[in-house]
């Protein structure tokens, strides 16, 4: 295969705008198992005290991630957000009011390989704030993650929590409202489908998100991120293939996927773990109001789920056309 490489001439703020894409990419792949390595070596060093210190404090705080977590404005607001939004570029689009007043579970869908809008929206920068004022949005994210010494830390700084139902619970339960759970419904397993065209959503076994949204009175915002499956190219894996089988058997023993996926790289186009330079566009629908139900039914589940992913139909076929998705083309639910 033949590397296309780039242009010399590529104006300096494009290779900034890959930089932090690369941070990011780091920090996703390989930061947790970083901050692991080096927990090990302060155990076995010289600073075995600090590890046991760390230790301590771990023990302290382990509740957090469950707890609303503990934000930073700080993190939240480095420049270095500011470039990796702009690569894509990443923009987050309002179609309705959300009444502060209110508590809300936002559904995210696509899964797409790394949930780059869900991160670029939710934990980066001040458009959610600028477009729903009052609103705070945690990013709810598989809870292994919060086992990572110093990883925890730093992902915690952004704005993420915990997707256990202790975690949601909590945000969901502010009795004065302004919080926002934003939850990727399709999980892990979803990512396996991240292929460029794709509109497959894992979702009609899914139903553990209607349930805590009747049970704290949360309003249902669906939310389609139109673009996040043309990031990266993924290993053929059609279902039943043996690639698939594996993935989904690793997926089950370690609790998160591993699709087989690549892209450009930093100073040429033809291979690497650099996405693709694809727009992003997250349409955050209208809310579906959702009165309190403690012990709620599992027909009244099923209807409520019904009506979300009607709306989350509605709310893709409005906007697709924006977006440079086919006519005949439509969401397909498994």
């Amino acid at each position: 295969m033949a590397l296309r490489f780039a242009p010399v001439n590529v104006p300096l703020k494009r290779r900034i705008q890959t930089v932090a894409v690369l941070q990011w990419i780091f920090s996703f792949l390989l930061l947790a198992q970083f901050c692991c390595g080096f927990f090990v070596i302060l155990i076995l060093g010289n600073f075995w005290f600090l590890a046991v210190l760390y230790l301590l404090w771990l023990y302290l705080d382990w509740e957090t991630p469950c707890a609303g977590g503990r934000r930073s404005q700080w993190v939240r607001s480095w420049t270095v957000w500011k470039y990796f939004r702009e690569y894509f570029p990443i923009q987050l689009i309002k179609t309705s009011d959300l009444n502060p007043n209110h508590n809300y579970l936002l559904g995210f869908h696509p899964h797409g390989v790394l949930v780059a809008g869900a991160f670029g929206n939710f934990c980066t920068g001040p458009s959610f704030k600028n477009l729903f004022p009052g609103l705070t949005p945690y990013l709810h994210i598989m809870p292994i993650w919060f086992s990572c010494p110093f990883f925890r830390e730093y992902v915690m700084s952004a704005g993420m929590v915990s997707a256990s139902k202790e975690s949601v619970s909590y945000v969901l339960n502010n009795e004065g409202g302004g919080h926002a759970s934003i939850i990727v419904i399709g999980g892990a397993e979803e990512s396996l489908n991240a292929h460029p065209g794709s509109l497959t959503l894992n979702i009609l076994k899914r139903k553990g998100f209607i349930k805590m949204a009747l049970k704290h009175g949360a309003h249902l915002v669906p939310v389609f991120s139109f673009g996040e499956n043309e990031l990266f190219k993924q290993v053929a894996n059609p279902k039943g293939s043996w690639l698939r089988n594996v993935q989904e058997k690793l997926q089950k023993i370690m609790g998160f996927a591993l699709p087989l996926f690549h892209a450009r790289g930093i100073f040429q186009y033809s291979f690497g773990l650099i996405p693709f330079r694809q727009p992003i566009h997250t349409v955050v629908g209208s809310p579906i109001p959702v009165k309190r139900n403690l012990n709620p039914t599992t027909e009244e589940i099923e209807q409520l789920h019904a009506i979300y992913l009607q709306e989350l139909r509605k709310l893709f076929e409005e906007h697709k056309g924006n977006y440079g998705i086919p006519e005949h083309k439509t969401l397909i639910f498994e």
